[in-house]
């Protein structure tokens, strides 16, 4: 007798509900906002090697938990009550670990790993079973995943159980582990690898989500900026701090979305391969752009805190997360259009020469400057594509 779920909870195709976004997901995408923030909390009060090796350890692991997520509710259908219940239970997993971040390399280790693990181990092991009597290759796909996110619990239980010095080693083995195997397909003796070029995704829906990620990443960040405003007295420093992390995050917003969004689906649809760009637009590429909006917001903490006190800290921070954004939608624009952006080439040489200016600088003038870039990015954009546009129009 075949085991599984009776009820089929895959997505109807060639319907409205293949690409809509439903309420849950937006449920589950509330539960990053205190993880972002507890995430660019700690990355501030800890702006040393170290602190920044742990903290791409955590928004690594706070991505993949995401997008994972958002993969599997990219086949089931979150309107059917089985996947609705699998999503809030993942939520609330999703809960847990972010309310550890914070002390994740301390006394929460345990807690943030174990809230990962069952995260990881919950969603592949739902997606088996309810795939298994009416998708028998996604169920064996997401059977080879279960497998690897079973070895690489055992390295993310280890890293929590073990003294601090062999923690760290321990959760980047365990993401290595992950990584290798998403990028090889799960291969398992005897069962195969998963074949990313036979995904049929819904090119909306996924571009959409990310989407919505971004824009509430970026909404934390403007959330903290004024939050620690407005506990403070004002100051004219204070004030063109909170005026540089509003532009700055406005010029993130119009290239991100302005244009670069909406070319996602019609690219996945137009894809021979639409699984295998997918996962390289937004899993990869959009790892680099959520981890740049997350050291804007460190950044934004560090004009409010020392706008006068230029450090290389400051620096990093200041102009890091400028650079990983604009790099991850280079890359974006690049794997979907095939082409490079030259306003954004052109953003990511002004941001490395600002780089080379700040030791005159401080850090307002340095975030200006930043800023400023970001805003020239967007408007050389929109030129260029309108330029594009003229032609066509004539």
């Amino acid at each position: 007798m075949a085991i599984g779920l009776r009820t089929d909870v895959l997505r109807p195709a060639d319907t409205d509900r293949a690409e809509r976004v439903t309420y849950v997901e937006l449920f589950f995408d509330l539960v990053f906002v205190l993880g972002l923030n507890q995430l660019a909390s700690y990355l501030a009060d800890n702006q040393t090697p170290l602190g920044a090796f742990e903290g791409v350890i955590m928004v690594c692991a706070l991505w993949w938990v995401w997008v994972s997520t958002t993969w599997v509710t990219n086949w089931l259908d979150p309107v059917k009550l089985p996947v609705r219940l699998a999503v809030l239970a993942l939520a609330f997993t999703a809960f847990v670990m972010s309310v550890a971040i914070g002390e994740a390399f301390g006394d929460r280790a345990w807690a943030f790993a174990l809230a990962y693990v069952v995260l990881k181990l919950g969603r592949a092991g739902f997606m088996v079973w309810a795939t298994r009597r009416h998708d028998a290759r996604v169920a064996h796909d997401f059977g080879n995943v279960l497998i690897w996110a079973i070895a690489a619990s055992v390295l993310w239980i280890a890293g929590a159980v073990l003294p601090l010095s062999l923690q760290l080693p321990f959760w980047a083995a365990a993401l290595g582990v992950e990584l290798v195997g998403s990028i090889r397909g799960y291969p398992v003796p005897g069962r195969g690898r998963m074949e990313i070029d036979r995904w049929d995704v819904s090119g909306g829906h996924l571009a959409e989500r990310s989407a919505l990620f971004v824009l509430i990443a970026l909404g934390e960040g403007l959330l903290v900026t004024g939050i620690e405003f407005a506990g403070e007295e004002a100051s004219v420093d204070r004030v063109l701090a909170m005026l540089i992390a509003f532009v700055a995050a406005a010029g993130s917003w119009w290239i991100y979305f302005d244009h670069g969004e909406r070319i996602g689906s019609e690219a996945l649809q137009a894809a021979g391969a639409p699984g295998r760009m997918a996962r390289t637009a937004y899993v990869w590429v959009h790892l680099l752009i959520v981890a740049g909006i997350v050291m804007l917001s460190v950044g934004d903490k560090e004009l409010l805190a020392h706008p006068r006190e230029q450090s290389l800290p400051a620096v990093i921070t200041v102009l890091g997360g400028p650079l990983l954004f604009l790099i991850g939608t280079l890359l974006f624009r690049r794997v979907l259009e095939r082409r490079w952006m030259r306003a954004q080439l052109a953003g990511i040489a002004a941001l490395l020469l600002a780089a080379i200016a700040a030791p005159w600088l401080d850090p307002i003038g340095t975030g200006a400057l930043a800023a400023l870039v970001l805003v020239a990015t967007a408007v050389g954009e929109s030129v260029e594509r309108m330029r594009r546009r003229a032609p066509e129009g004539g």
